[in-house]
């Protein structure tokens, strides 16, 4: 006859506790990354402003049976930072995810420790000489916009008002654009001057920034966001 072995109640909730304990404290002492590849986005050595965490860039890494992917967001001012184990990658530049020319050359990287990367892309338009001033509840910004590549037209140009850093179309508190039809030379200055409101007018200062949208292009480019002191 063979007897059945019935594990106790107490001693079966038990096991599963330490198993689970155990487990834990595997994941806990699994090696974080230590390595950290960060850059740029440029253009002609300078960095690209774009719209905070809206642009991204891929890391891929071959593994024993998987190809994993990293995504890696793009900061307002154009740079980035992935923590990554030592190891080959490629990091990509997706397909329109970007106010430039697609590129989908892949760029390989070996990452042994820190590494600084600058990553080139072919903006379609690009701010040059831009300067801001103030006015009786008014802020203007001049500049002037430069074609770098003619395979699509200018939609419009923005002035963004911020109480922040982080100014785009989703982190303002008023804007003032100017669209193409209203631009017919690009070689004479554009001025685009923002009223603020009531709020706004009595605050210290404000961040203006201005951004450039590209027909057919979902992110727009933007210029350095600038502290104006109304005070």
């Amino acid at each position: 006859m063979i007897k059945k072995f019935i594990l106790p109640t107490k001693l079966f909730l038990a096991a599963i506790l330490t198993a689970g304990i155990m487990s834990s404290c595997e994941k806990d002492n699994r090696a974080e990354p230590k390595s950290v590849l960060k850059g740029r986005i440029v253009y002609e050595g300078q960095p690209v402003g774009v719209r905070s965490n809206g642009v991204q860039l891929e890391i891929w890494q071959r593994g024993y049976q998987l190809f994993t992917k990293i995504p890696v967001y793009i900061a307002q001012d154009g740079t980035f930072s992935a923590s990554l184990f030592d190891g080959d990658y490629k990091l990509v530049r997706l397909r329109g995810n970007g106010p430039w020319v697609d590129n989908t050359d892949t760029i390989a990287v070996s990452l042994r420790g820190t590494q600084e990367l600058d990553v080139p892309v072919k903006p379609y338009f690009v701010f040059q000489n831009d300067s801001y001033s103030k006015g009786e509840g008014k802020v203007s910004a001049t500049f002037s916009l430069k074609q770098v590549d003619a395979s699509r037209t200018l939609e419009r140009v923005n002035l963004y008002i911020g109480t922040t850093m982080i100014v785009d179309p989703n982190n303002n508190a008023g804007n003032v654009q100017k669209p193409a039809a209203e631009i017919t030379n690009l070689s004479q200055p554009i001025t685009l001057t923002a009223t603020l409101s009531a709020a706004m007018a009595k605050r210290e200062y404000v961040y203006a920034r201005i951004g450039v949208k590209t027909s057919g292009v979902g992110e727009m480019l933007f210029g350095a966001p600038q502290k104006i002191m109304l005070k």
